[in-house]
């Protein structure tokens, strides 16, 4: 019973702090524009200036997964060389299509974020 009143006063002590200093939460930071800096009161650019910079991000987090892959092949490759199961040319062939597979990937992102 004391217990349940000392929860409610606390409670009702920590509402009364958090409303008292409400003013001081009013000075937020205004929200970065998009990339595409819409005119001001043109909802419809603000909201395909965020998607655009959406899909650059998406198109960014694609192209650092094939990193992650390329690099995750590239390891298992050279730990399977260093084993005797598969031989070092196949490795320096991993490496050389990786690159080119990755330069093409990112050629093809560059060219996708200039169309978006």
């Amino acid at each position: 019973m004391i217990i349940n009143l000392f929860k409610q006063g606390v409670g009702a002590l920590a509402l009364a702090l958090i409303t008292a200093h409400a003013p001081l939460r009013a000075a937020l930071p205004t929200p970065v524009a998009p990339s595409t800096n819409p005119g001001a009161g043109d909802w419809i650019g603000l909201i395909q200036g965020y998607i655009k910079d959406g899909g650059l991000v998406l198109g960014l987090a694609i192209a650092v997964l094939g990193f992650l892959w390329v690099a995750y092949l590239g390891f298992a490759k050279f730990n399977e060389a260093r084993q005797g199961k598969a031989e070092w040319a196949e490795v320096g062939v991993l490496g050389i299509v990786g690159a080119i597979v990755l330069t093409f990937a990112s050629y093809l992102l560059s060219e996708a974020a200039g169309v978006i």
